[in-house]
């Protein structure tokens, strides 16, 4: 078994923050975006998408993805559950990470590709315009979490889960964005303080 990760991509740092908290070690293969390793045919081999993070395992079988790659790893070492453990837990921790996807990662990423100089020959073309239609969608998104963590002290509540590990990596990445959370949004601001304090955050 080994993973193909990328240092300062996001996905893949959503699957190391991940297996840092199940306490899990693997092999990893480091695939250099900056100098498009992951275009290169013999990694299209391994993800026809050619993109971080891939997990392939003993068998050859790869899984892309990175909540896939999780949930595998939640699969085979349930403790500790970051999926959630009855029915109303893992609805609601499937329900806010896709919201933290959805209503931030994707405008965030959005204004990056298309917003950050150093992304013009990665995506082509980049369209300036994209970039400011999602600026705004990304503050909608930080409201959105805000308000939600005024009453809980994690996403899906009351347990650290893949949820909050999403939302992590999406706000940190908004620093090549240029974009921040504001000082008055605090329940967010405390809750990135936290998660941000856990020793996994460092991965």
């Amino acid at each position: 078994m080994k993973l193909y990760d990328s240092v300062r991509a996001p996905n893949p740092r959503r699957v190391r923050i991940f297996l840092k908290e199940k306490a899990i070690e693997i092999p990893t293969v480091t695939v250099d975006l900056g100098t498009f390793e992951h275009r290169d045919p013999a990694f299209a081999k391994v993800n026809p998408l050619q993109r971080t993070p891939a997990l392939e395992l003993d068998d050859g079988t790869v899984i892309t993805e990175s909540v896939a790659i999780c949930r595998y790893f939640e699969e085979i070492q349930p403790e500790p559950s970051l999926f959630g453990r009855t029915p109303l837990e893992k609805a609601l921790v499937e329900m806010w990470n896709r919201r933290a996807e959805l209503e931030l990662f994707v405008p965030i990423t959005h204004v990056f590709r298309h917003g950050h100089p150093g992304m013009a020959k990665h995506e082509v073309p980049q369209v300036a315009e994209w970039a400011d239609v999602n600026r705004p969608k990304i503050l909608e998104g930080l409201k959105l979490l805000d308000e939600h963590l005024s009453k809980h002290e994690f996403l899906a509540g009351s347990a650290y889960s893949i949820a909050d590990i999403t939302a992590l990596c999406a706000i940190d990445f908004m620093k090549p964005t240029k974009t921040r959370v504001p000082d008055e949004m605090m329940h967010l601001i405390r809750w990135h303080q936290s998660v941000s304090s856990r020793p996994s955050a460092l991965a």
